[in-house]
């Protein structure tokens, strides 16, 4: 007994993350294989997208993100950040475009569901599966996957969780690494190459605006960075340790990202790559090669169970930092209620009602791939708004609180966060204007359906929040939920002058 008392009172060392822990979570955040088809159409040129997207976004997200999070720790993220630079309605603003880009990119990633689901049953020499682009038919199985994650959502984070874990292993990891594994057999064993090999095709054409305007969703690629920067406190030696996760993060990303993308270039001719369809066409065209095309259902199955487990993720995260914002008096109480399980339920049904109606688009495009674009384009000028905000917040917080300890600051000595920042915010507009125009690859309708649909969007999605925030009332304070907000630098600094 005296020997367990004594064991009881050894002091504790804290185990703060690890490099490799932090560089797993920022891949896990960040790669996702059902955009690698839309890609696959630029060759080798797609090996200069990458790295130029990789360079002038996601490496500026990480370290201005690293960087926020060890200098104001409060809860808040992003809301957090941009509040203190530029206020809370803008913060405000930042946290709602966090949401509802979230909110819009299901459609797109369920879209992806269905079409695997299509293959499911299909023949093993199979180039296409007519089911595969029968609107209907899709509309009703993103609905069915959407509801079903939503309701089990609804029974608490630990209903989610072993299918998250497991499921992101299952319909991602492994099957990315199976599809990079086929690639480079392929290669060794002298097969047929679609993919045009010419070396003067790894640098696109950049004076025709149309070899830009697909490329432009890449940056919603390595989106998500930023989520993971709230761990840098928790990482030994922050400022040594994680710019090393960080960079790992990002090679290992990008190389994941070239090698899937040649991957199925290497199979599928760039003009006959269906981005919705065009994943699984590849994978089938090589399991059928190496004899083993009964296994394409089950390909196919994993990859269900991929997106059943990210759509799970996700549908209770942002939703529920928007939350804790509603708590601060941002949103009514009606949004605020909770079930008994602390779940977010009014802002989930809510969010599960934009959804539906963006998956009834379906029936107003021209086509399926149109309809995904379309969603994928508007995801990203809401998501990149939100980026420009943030990259904006970490210059001027770093020059309007000089003395603040900073646990991390962004490499480059005082320089390095505008040097960062502005190259961010420059690649941020240039994907922000290129989003706007109509894909020359994609048959999407008429040109002014798809202006309107963006032009629209983006202004119902970006004023929602303003008005909100115009029209708040005291009394949507909510002092007794448990997740009240710490004041904001600026607030307290006003209180004490009083």
């Amino acid at each position: 007994m005296e020997e367990k008392e004594n064991v009881k009172q050894l002091p504790t060392k804290r185990v703060g993350l690890s490099v490799v822990t932090l560089t797993i979570m920022n891949i896990a955040a960040v790669v996702s294989l059902r955009g690698l088809p839309s890609e696959a159409k630029y060759g080798l040129g797609s090996i200069f997208y990458y790295l130029f997207a990789a360079i002038v976004f996601l490496i500026p997200v990480a370290l201005i993100s690293a960087e926020l999070a060890a200098s104001f720790p409060k809860k808040g993220g992003v809301y957090r950040w941009v509040g203190e630079a530029f206020g809370s309605r803008m913060g405000f603003l930042a946290i709602w475009l966090q949401w509802i880009q979230n909110t819009i990119w299901y459609p797109t990633v369920l879209t992806f569901s269905a079409v695997s689901i299509a293959y499911i049953g299909a023949s093993p020499n199979a180039t296409s599966v007519p089911l595969a682009t029968n609107k209907i038919y899709v509309a009703i199985v993103c609905l069915v996957i959407y509801w079903a994650a939503t309701f089990i959502n609804l029974r608490g984070v630990s209903a989610s969780a072993k299918i998250s874990k497991y499921g992101g292993m299952i319909g991602t990891i492994i099957p990315a690494g199976i599809l990079v594994l086929f690639g480079i057999i392929w290669l060794i064993s002298g097969q047929p190459i679609q993919l045009d090999t010419n070396p003067k095709t790894l640098i696109p054409d950049l004076s025709n605006i149309d070899n830009l305007v697909l490329a432009s969703s890449i940056f919603l690629f390595f989106a998500g960075m930023e989520v993971s920067a709230v761990h840098v406190t928790e990482i030994d030696n922050p400022q040594k340790n994680y710019p090393k996760a960080i960079l790992s993060a990002a090679l290992i990303s990008v190389v994941i990202f070239i090698f899937g993308t040649l991957t199925i270039g290497f199979v599928l001719p760039a003009g006959s790559i269906n981005l919705t369809q065009g994943l699984l066409v590849a994978f089938d065209k090589y399991l059928v090669a190496y004899h083993l095309g009964f296994l394409t259902p089950v390909i196919a199955i994993m990859l269900v169970i991929g997106v059943i487990a990210g759509v799970c993720t996700w549908i209770g995260g942002p939703s529920k930092g928007l939350l804790a914002v509603g708590h601060h008096g941002y949103l009514p109480p009606f949004l605020q209620k909770t079930n008994k399980n602390g779940v977010q339920v009014n802002i989930l049904m809510v969010q599960g009602a934009i959804v539906t109606v963006l998956v009834f688009l379906f029936t107003f495009m021209s086509s399926v791939q149109a309809v995904y674009q379309i969603l994928s384009q508007l995801t990203v000028i809401l998501y990149l708004t939100m980026y420009l905000l943030l990259f904006l917040s970490g210059m001027k917080l770093r020059k309007q609180y000089p003395e603040l300890k900073r646990p991390f600051k962004v490499p480059g000595g005082k320089a390095g966060i505008y040097v960062f920042g502005v190259i961010g915010c420059l690649g941020a507009l240039l994907a922000f204007v290129l989003s706007f125009m109509p894909p020359a690859q994609i048959e999407v309708g008429s040109n002014a359906t798809w202006y309107g649909i963006l032009i629209i969007g983006y202004i119902v999605f970006t004023g929602i929040p303003l008005m909100i925030y115009k029209f708040r009332k005291p009394s949507w304070v909510n002092e007794d939920s448990g997740n009240a907000m710490e004041p904001f630098i600026w607030e307290e600094n006003a209180n004490k002058t009083k």
